[in-house]
């Protein structure tokens, strides 16, 4: 057994970026599909690792910088946010929600039937349904409690765990394979589309930007005002009917403040800074999940429970083609929000953003989506999803009275 502590944990994790942009740039199929450095990276990692269990060589990961830098990435997406530019996209947000709520009733449908199909308890077709999918692991691990405690379900955290690692993977992969074979129905926008402008956002990551000492500790105070206010808030709605993840309340304590700032005339948010040290956290969380993963307990999943996650897969990537993209206009602007569609719903928010990345850094930016895939995925989902799997509880047949 080979423990990494924080530092190498560290060291493991920029290693990790190096490589998927090392292989991104040389491999020209991960280049073609747009495929996300991060998860290049992380999955050659997790496989190299699955590779020495074999060999009963194991290596653990410190994973306590995780969470915080999960939580740092939408602290800056809410920084990010003013309401005027929400404001413009209202229309446009209202209808990518009913495309998104769409998704959780078609996702639970196909669990629960094809559960039942296999000969499964139809609970186990909604665990690997929108609870994990699009719920991802915080979801996944709180309803898998419920699930076992309220209706008797045998290894409900476990199979939720690995069902949204699974969701994980697929969301960063598949991705960049659907946008690509949607731009070739639309224009494309270019890299040099916005010359006079200097990027806003996580659109194109790469771009210079101008960074001073003391404007990075601003940024940095404000992210941290976020995450202190955000845990805090989190903890104060624990138990309650507005309980949210603690990243729902660090997102929407990073709207309120920067919103609140700008209102009062105190402060206007570095929008580029931001988005540089929210590209920083999102990579590295990216990296340090990835190379985390336990392929083995994939691999340890039954057949028919397998089965209804590549089906999942395969109707994530069929609905973004067909529902999301014609839906949300079959335009450039749709074509990526598909790519981002396919990372959270299957994985998570951070997913999205890196699979949206990928494909604007090849043809060009699209502030519709980056301003429209933070606010549904990070918040609204999460709402609407607990709405759908309490909507479908109520299904006699799932076991509603226990």
């Amino acid at each position: 057994m080979f423990q990494l502590d924080f530092y190498g944990t560290l060291v493991a994790a920029s290693l990790v970026l190096l490589l998927g942009r090392g292989l991104v740039s040389r491999v020209g199929f991960l280049r073609t599909y747009n495929i996300p450095e991060p998860v290049a990276g992380g999955l050659v990692v997790a496989l190299l690792l699955l590779v020495l269990r074999l060999f009963d060589i194991k290596v653990q990961f410190d994973t306590s910088l995780q969470m915080p830098l999960m939580l740092a990435f939408f602290a800056t997406i809410g920084l990010n946010a003013d309401f005027a530019s929400l404001k413009k996209g209202g229309r446009v947000v209202g209808i990518f929600l009913l495309v998104v709520g769409g998704l959780l009733i078609v996702q639970n449908a196909m669990g629960i039937g094809l559960a039942t199909a296999l000969g499964l308890d139809p609970l186990m077709g909604l665990l690997t349904g929108s609870v994990t999918l699009s719920g991802g692991h915080g979801t996944g691990a709180a309803w898998g409690a419920t699930f076992s405690e309220k209706y008797g379900l045998a290894s409900a955290s476990e199979l939720a765990m690995a069902s949204a690692t699974f969701g994980l993977v697929l969301g960063g992969l598949i991705g960049g394979p659907v946008a690509r074979l949607l731009i070739k129905r639309v224009k494309t926008p270019g890299l040099g589309h916005e010359e006079v402008q200097l990027p806003k956002g996580f659109e194109q990551p790469n771009e210079e930007r101008s960074i001073t000492p003391f404007s990075f500790i601003e940024t940095l105070a404000l992210i941290s005002v976020s995450l202190l206010a955000g845990s805090l808030l989190s903890g104060l709605l624990l138990g309650t009917a507005l309980e949210l993840p603690t990243f729902v309340c660090v997102l929407f304590v990073g709207v309120i403040l920067r919103n609140g700032l700008s209102a009062l005339g105190l402060y206007q948010v570095f929008e580029r800074e931001v988005s540089v040290l929210g590209n920083v956290s999102l990579s590295l969380f990216l990296a340090i999940a990835l190379m985390s993963l336990k392929l083995w307990d994939l691999a340890a999943l039954a057949l028919p429970i397998f089965i209804l996650l590549l089906a999942q897969t395969l109707v994530m990537a069929l609905y973004a083609i067909f529902v999301t993209f014609r839906v949300m206009g079959s335009n450039y602007d749709a074509a990526v929000l598909a790519a981002g569609h396919c990372g959270f719903g299957l994985g998570a928010t951070p997913t999205a953003i890196a699979n949206m990345q990928a494909v604007t850094q090849r043809y060009g930016p699209s502030q519709l989506a980056f301003l429209v895939v933070p606010m549904v995925g990070a918040f609204f989902i999460d709402i609407i999803n607990v709405i759908v799997i309490k909507l479908y509880l109520l299904l006699p047949f799932l076991g509603a009275g226990a």
